[in-house]
């Protein structure tokens, strides 16, 4: 695990109510950072709802709809500090989590890894980019401890 102190990551959380385990998350997070070398960075993670994620859709992606994360790599060319920021929409976590039987904190932890991976390298634009791509989620996840929550084979989005 990367004990690096200068990973800063910080949640932000309108919901109160929330069961998520925020710790549990940012050990994820370090976790990937730690896989792919990142060892100096700025992570920030806003937990939104659906009218939250719908409006930074159409503020940054001229898309009125919602979705489950939009990312963001901020990262100056010119520096060495990596500078990620991500939305994640609480709201498609939790029906998605009930239709796919695990925890909210499990598809939150999907959407994080997925926005992530997108920052890393990762893209899914077609059927081999998103194979690859879901694959490496799934492996993260699983050594994780969230298991496999995306199953890429029955059409899950």
């Amino acid at each position: 695990m990367n004990t690096s102190e200068n990973i800063h990551i910080q949640f932000d959380c309108d919901a109160d109510d929330a069961e998520v385990d925020w710790r549990r998350l940012e050990t994820l997070v370090r976790g990937i950072c730690d896989e792919f070398e990142v060892t100096d960075a700025d992570i920030e993670i806003s937990v939104v709802d659906d009218e939250g994620i719908t409006s930074v859709h159409q503020q940054f992606l001229g898309n009125n709809s919602t979705t489950d994360v939009i990312s963001f790599d901020l990262s100056d060319e010119f520096e060495d500090r990596r500078n990620f920021q991500y939305v994640v929409n609480l709201d498609m976590a939790a029906r998605q989590a009930i239709d796919r039987g695990h925890s909210t904190e499990a598809e939150l932890a999907l959407y994080i890894t997925h926005g992530m991976l997108h920052n890393l390298g990762f893209d899914d634009a077609d059927e081999q980019q998103s194979r690859a791509m879901h694959e490496k989620e799934d492996e993260i996840l699983n050594k994780n401890g969230f298991g496999t929550i995306y199953h890429h084979d029955k059409g899950d989005v």
